[in-house]
Parts: C-alpha cells; structure tokens; sequence
C-alpha cells in the first residue's frame, strides 16, 4: 500500500527573493481559494528560509524544507482526510506564484499565514495516541517527505533513504492491525492511511515527527 504523490517540483521554487519593483514591493493578500492559500504560505516560509541563510543557493537545512512541505500537507488535510492529489496541486502551484509573491511585501504574510495554519509553527510533537493510527501516518509522512524531496536527494541522501526504510518497517508492523481494522479491502485500507495522514499533519513539524516516529517505531 503505497501513497502515491505527484512529482515534487518544490526543488524548481526560484530563489530570486531581492528583487523589488522600481515602486516598492506590492502589498499582498493570503489568498482564500485552498490550494493557494496553502501554497502562498510554503513560498513565504521558503522566502523566510531563504532570507536567514548567509548563501540563498545553498541548499536548505531538510528541517527547513519539510517546514516549506508542512504546508502542503495541512492544505491537503482540510477535511480530516488527506488528499495526496490536494498536496501535489499545492506543491506544483508553488513555483507560479513565487515570483509575485517574493517580488511583493512577503513579509507582511507571515502573521497570515501564522493564523492559517497554526499547526505549521507548533514546536513540539504529540504522534497520535492510537498506535495504529500512529504507526500508518508515520509510515504514509516518511513516504511523502522521502518522494517530495527526491529531486534533492542529492542533499539529503542519508535521511531519505532512512525515511525509506522507515516506511518498510511501519508497512511489515501494520498490516494484521489495519486489516482486523478495516478488513482487506484495498480502498478502505487507503481510507484508514488518509485519515491517519491529516492526523499526522498535525503532529508538529514533518522532519521532527519522523525523528519521533523513528523514535517509537522504527527498531
């Protein structure tokens, strides 16, 4: 059972942030429609990001990257079910907004996209408290780290490939507890890995949940 995740273009997100109109930088808004919403706060948490580095080509930290990638999965998680096509709407729309929004006073979003998505600045990380639930998110949130940052690998080799074998092991674990579950239906397996998703998206943030995640199930 694999959750499938559109081809990442989060490693295509330019890194022109300098640059301001002849004006001033134009005011901007946080979109209502989902999708952008959702993706104007990963471009402004890039933008941050990038701003705090002493090198703005140099690769982000991967902590950094799936705060960036936080987004998409709150925005794919809505409705208590998460949507993998949801997430790779928000990731693909990304890039096309990036350069209004970093051309613009992305600064002043923030607070925005801090009341938006709450769950996105939380520090601390509380996985699910029914294990199965707990042990499908871990398995489905290192899967869709490990496929979003493929691009990148190049950078984050190691952790991806343990994020991988993470999702292995957590696949071995589950499967006798998810069929007594939801019996062995394909379908309602994926159900049961959805809603266990948009819990985990809310976990805390994805690179420190995994390392929790690890923590807890990966011997």
């Amino acid at each position: 059972m694999v959750m499938r995740f559109p081809g990442s273009t989060l490693a295509l997100l330019g890194l022109a942030l300098a640059a301001v109109s002849c004006g001033g930088p134009q005011a901007l808004s946080l979109p209502t429609e989902p999708v952008d919403r959702a993706a104007t706060c990963g471009v402004v948490a890039t933008a941050a990001a990038r701003r705090a580095t002493a090198d703005i080509n140099a690769s982000l930290p991967i902590a950094e990257e799936g705060h960036i990638l936080h987004y998409a999965l709150l925005g794919a998680s809505a409705d208590g079910v998460y949507s993998s096509e949801t997430a790779g709407a928000v990731v693909k729309r990304m890039p096309a907004l990036e350069p209004k929004i970093t051309d613009g006073a992305w600064q002043n979003l923030i607070p925005a996209c801090r009341a938006a998505f709450p769950e996105a600045e939380q520090s601390d990380v509380a996985l699910p408290p029914d294990k199965l639930d707990a042990q499908l998110g871990c398995g489905a949130l290192a899967q869709f780290i490990a496929t979003a940052l493929e691009p990148a690998k190049i950078h984050y080799a190691s952790e991806l490939a343990a994020y991988r074998r993470l999702r292995g092991r957590l696949s071995d674990k589950v499967g006798s507890a998810l069929r007594a579950r939801v019996g062995s239906a394909t379908q309602e397996q994926r159900a049961a890995e959805a809603k266990a998703m948009a819990k985990i998206a809310r976990a805390g943030s994805p690179i420190a949940v995994l390392a929790e995640c690890a923590r807890r199930f990966g011997a």
